[in-house]
């Protein structure tokens, strides 16, 4: 049932949480569960994982937050990283993926801007993708063309239109000179586990730079080793102008931050956007450790080898169960299974035989285990799934 003071946007839960262990998370009468949720993607090394709570008590003990009034050695030391990972350029720190998103919005307005020599309201439209979502602020609403999410909060903010994804076709004839940027999800989370093609992404790079038009990708959920790359959409050989992140970036400690390439980096000066809380040395402290666990344990590399033999067994588990799974869609450990039954019932089920997973549209599960997951702990979730199915009706 809900707690009595907390508003109701959520369901009831189904338990109260109070300590998770590497893969695992224990409720309060202390059931263990194998947590392929991962708190939706974010405890990307597991939970308490003991390199990282070291790091952020160290910083907790020493300097928790200043404003970035100052400069942070921290958030210096991770920008650093990141541009390292994703190409000349520059970082901005903030508190979410929301507020990652809203960042890269901006982005697309400023350089519209300048498309137009400086006249506002011109050149601002952006072309995202159908059954993306960017977030639940207004500008993350408004790149969210899902009843669900608009439903209740019209007039939604305008300046969006929206592509089929890999159907480089209908973003061709949405380019027009109204637009100043296409965003997409490398790999859509909450719509349903949709990979977007290395040859869409291929095309839509070079439709963007014909038009001179930002590629903004959000790897907010996608990012960060999930797909055993450290950006999802490097596989394509692409290169965007911008990026936005969060989620698994802090191992399970609120940070967003968007990459911005080189000719773009310049868009915001001083007063164009701002943060209180982006970026804090302790934020920074636990994305630092994050990076350092994923480097140091090789955990790319992990993902790649163990989500091969994963995923071959889930292809055997649809085979097993085609009356109630429809197919598999994903990458590493980011993986949709489509249903023919109930995403939420077997949601309820797998959670009820130990199992934590994440439904998404489409009547899809997902499931987003840590990258420190084990073969065996990836065996493990198929058992289960495979029990859930076989007691379906």
């Amino acid at each position: 049932m809900h707690h009595p003071t907390l508003i109701k946007n959520y369901g009831p839960p189904a338990f109260n949480a109070v300590r998770g262990e590497g893969v695992y998370l224990y409720d309060e009468g202390g059931k263990r569960y194998l947590d392929f949720g991962s708190g939706i993607a974010v405890t990307s090394v597991g939970h308490s994982h003991p390199q990282w709570v070291q790091a952020v008590q160290a910083q907790a003990a020493t300097l928790t937050h200043c404003s970035n009034l100052y400069g942070i050695p921290g958030q210096q030391k991770l920008a650093d990283r990141l541009v390292a990972q994703a190409g000349p350029g520059r970082v901005l720190f903030c508190n979410s993926g929301a507020e990652a998103n809203e960042a890269l919005i901006k982005l697309a307005r400023l350089h519209g801007r300048n498309l137009s020599g400086g006249e506002e309201a011109k050149r601002f439209t952006v072309v995202a993708a159908q059954d993306a979502f960017h977030g639940r602020t207004f500008g993350g609403m408004g790149a969210t063309p899902q009843e669900k999410i608009q439903g209740g909060f019209r007039p939604m903010l305008e300046g969006f239109k929206f592509g089929q994804l890999n159907n480089i076709e209908s973003f061709d004839t949405l380019l027009d000179d109204s637009v100043a940027a296409v965003f997409i999800e490398s790999i859509q989370g909450e719509g349903g586990i949709f990979p977007a093609e290395d040859s869409f992404l291929q095309e839509l790079r070079a439709l963007c730079t014909e038009r001179n038009v930002l590629l903004m990708l959000d790897e907010v959920q996608c990012g960060i080793g999930r797909s055993g790359h450290f950006f999802a959409f490097e596989k394509s050989g692409v290169q965007p102008d911008a990026i936005g992140m969060a989620k698994g970036l802090g191992g399970g400690f609120p940070i967003g931050a968007i990459w911005v390439s080189e000719p773009y980096a310049e868009l915001f000066q001083p007063g164009s956007h701002g943060t209180t809380f982006g970026g804090s040395p302790l934020a920074c402290a636990a994305a630092n450790a994050t990076l350092d666990i994923i480097e140091q344990a090789s955990l790319l590399e992990q993902v790649q080898r163990n989500s091969a033999v994963w995923h071959q067994a889930i292809h055997r588990l649809i085979k097993q169960h085609p009356q109630h799974i429809a197919g598999m869609r994903g990458a590493g450990y980011m993986v949709g299974l489509a249903l023919h039954a109930d995403a939420l019932s077997v949601t309820a089920a797998a959670r009820d035989k130990g199992l934590i997973i994440v439904p998404a549209g489409h009547n899809t599960i997902r499931l987003l285990p840590a990258l420190i997951a084990s073969p065996e702990e990836l065996d493990a979730s198929v058992a289960i799934l495979n029990q859930v199915f076989a007691e379906l009706t």
